[in-house]
């Protein structure tokens, strides 16, 4: 695997985050999250030609506790900041046009250092306020950039 085309973010308990960064390749499929994940991140390279039998997706009763949320940067430049599940700031990381993040535990803000597009997707359905407990972000001079 390409190390520094796939960024594990972690504190001292969880793993944080995963950075699919733009130009990562791999031959076939590579699944970067834990089976027990609510939310999968995986990439596929396939050959012309190469197909995936047609089909639908069973019902299967899943308990979803915490929300995970994936977030494709279309274009611009955003910094994550990263915060421990008790509102403490870790790290930054920047993250470019056509990057992908996966957001799995932990707390997260972000700033638009360039003007972006971004694409969220995550379980639903939303639960407006109640899904998300806000706080004050990480002052400019504590921030470190990893």
């Amino acid at each position: 695997m390409q190390e520094h085309l796939v960024e594990i973010v972690k504190d001292q308990k969880n793993q944080l985050a995963i950075i699919l960064r733009s130009n990562y390749t791999n031959e076939g499929i590579k699944f970067f999250t834990p089976t027990e994940y609510s939310q999968q991140l995986a990439y596929m390279q396939r050959p012309k030609g190469y197909t995936i039998l047609p089909h639908v997706h069973n019902a299967v009763k899943r308990d979803v506790y915490f929300t995970k949320e994936v977030l494709y940067i279309k274009s611009g430049k955003v910094r994550v900041d990263f915060y421990s599940e008790n509102k403490v700031y870790l790290e930054s990381r920047l993250l470019f046009g056509g990057d992908i993040i996966l957001l799995a535990f932990g707390g997260h803000g972000f700033e638009m250092v360039e003007a972006s597009e971004i694409i969220e997707i995550k379980q639903g359905p939303y639960a407006g306020e109640h899904d998300k407990t806000r706080f004050e972000t990480v002052k400019k001079q504590f921030i470190s950039l990893k």
